[in-house]
């Protein structure tokens, strides 16, 4: 299948490892002139080595200006961006009756508010071409709130409450707007969140991996370049009628449609 990507540019946020990594790579594998960024610049100039049109950028998208250089640098690179990937570093676990409101604060400036700026600089252009991809990458817990990550629920939702709006808004001008729920998927965020319910639950590493991986129907974590494919299906041109949805990526994880 042709996914119409090629020529596009394509800015993938928070893309130097994990899920990140894997969409550039799949976005640049369809033909798309991509950004790969983040906070670890040897490592985003790296990758983007790796891949046949690309760049790599160190940025901090948690600073006020972060969104800003990271579009410039952007525009510079290939031109205004036809997809844009929202990803970022969730928040560290937490049960909810332990969060302070500085704690939320920090959680919706990352997941949320920069989010939101980096959508106000790519919109007018897509919206002036009449095509444009809006892809954020969510988590299963907007549909069944995560244990022990109640700052990441929260940020997680507020944006998909944001971009579902946002949807409607601009589907006449070709500009579609989605979410990719990853479940398990073996990333180092993974592994962290694994970690830290070990330690809360003082078991052993490995049997909270078992645990985790008895949940899931599939029967394993999935890989990156699977959440990769399915991203750039989305990002591409027989996507066209698919907005203001949110897909999941879990394995059968959710037992829910």
């Amino acid at each position: 299948m042709d996914l119409g990507l090629s020529g596009r540019t394509a800015l993938v946020c928070s893309s130097t490892g994990g899920l990140g990594a894997a969409i550039a790579r799949a976005l640049a594998a369809e033909g798309a002139d991509t950004v790969v960024c983040g906070r670890r610049g040897d490592r985003a100039k790296e990758i983007a080595g790796e891949l046949p049109s690309a760049v790599g950028i160190e940025v901090d998208l948690l600073a006020e200006d972060g969104p800003a250089k990271l579009y410039e640098a952007t525009v510079e690179a290939f031109g205004p961006a036809d997809v844009l990937v929202l990803n970022g570093p969730g928040p560290k676990p937490a049960p909810a009756a332990d969060i302070s409101a500085t704690d939320v604060d920090a959680a919706l400036d990352a997941m949320l508010r920069r989010h939101m700026q980096l959508v106000a600089l790519a919109l007018p252009a897509m919206r002036e071409r009449g095509w444009g991809r809006i892809l954020a990458v969510g988590s299963s817990g907007i549909v069944t709130p995560l244990p022990n990550l109640a700052l990441s629920n929260l940020g997680r939702a507020a944006l998909a409450a944001y971009l579902k709006s946002l949807a409607a808004e601009v589907a006449s001008d070709g500009v579609t707007v989605n979410l990719l729920l990853p479940g398990r998927i073996e990333t180092d965020r993974t592994a962290a969140v694994d970690a830290a319910n070990a330690a809360c639950s003082s078991r052993p590493l490995a049997e909270v991996t078992r645990a985790s991986v008895a949940t899931i129907p599939a029967g394993r974590y999935g890989r990156p370049e699977e959440f990769g494919a399915a991203a750039a299906f989305l990002c591409g041109a027989p996507a066209s009628y698919i907005t203001g949805t949110a897909l999941r990526c879990d394995g059968g994880l959710v037992r829910s449609l």
